[in-house]
């Protein structure tokens, strides 16, 4: 199903990489996420400050609708050395305008980790997203973004104790 999932995301981004209005740019932002424990956790579970940089593509579906497909770098996890899990991301967001300078958006996220081969999480992790964005400039942007993990990141937990990221990202970015 995990290459599926990234087979759909693949054909998504090349369909509509031929559209007629498309931009291009750059966004990076700062992190604030953590580890939601089921069972809780029976220790101290501290959030991570981390930072995300990527590069994005948004292309107009109509006049306000699009579709922006990402690949970004992202620091997440929680504040322990040992709970702390980067991923090399891509978030496919479909996006409304709500006027001229105003976006909200909504869609899947598939990561994969670029830690440690063997360190006890899973090698993908799978999430949605919430966004919004206000443009400062036509060209310079503002955005909050909310990934609340769908998949359990533990690989091989005898316990039976599940992880699920949560992560909160504020950004700024630069369309060209």
């Amino acid at each position: 199903m995990k290459k599926q999932l990234l087979l759909l995301a693949f054909v998504i981004i090349a369909s509509v990489s031929y559209a007629q209005n498309a931009m291009y740019g750059v966004r990076a932002g700062m992190n604030v996420s953590n580890l939601d424990f089921e069972p809780d956790a029976t220790f101290d579970n501290q959030h991570r400050n981390g930072f995300a940089i990527g590069f994005f593509g948004e292309y107009s579906l109509s006049s306000s609708i699009s579709l922006a497909p990402e690949i970004q770098f992202s620091a997440e996890g929680a504040k322990d050395r040992n709970l702390r899990v980067d991923y090399i991301q891509a978030p496919i967001l479909l996006k409304f305008k709500l006027g001229d300078r105003m976006s909200l958006g909504a869609g899947p996220l598939i990561g994969v980790k670029v830690h440690e081969f063997e360190d006890g999480y899973g090698n993908f992790g799978f999430s949605g997203v919430g966004a919004i964005e206000f443009m400062i400039t036509d060209e310079l942007f503002i955005d909050a973004r909310y990934h609340y993990g769908v998949t359990n990141i533990l690989d091989d937990n005898p316990a039976g104790l599940e992880a699920k990221n949560s992560n909160i990202q504020i950004g700024i970015g630069v369309k060209i």
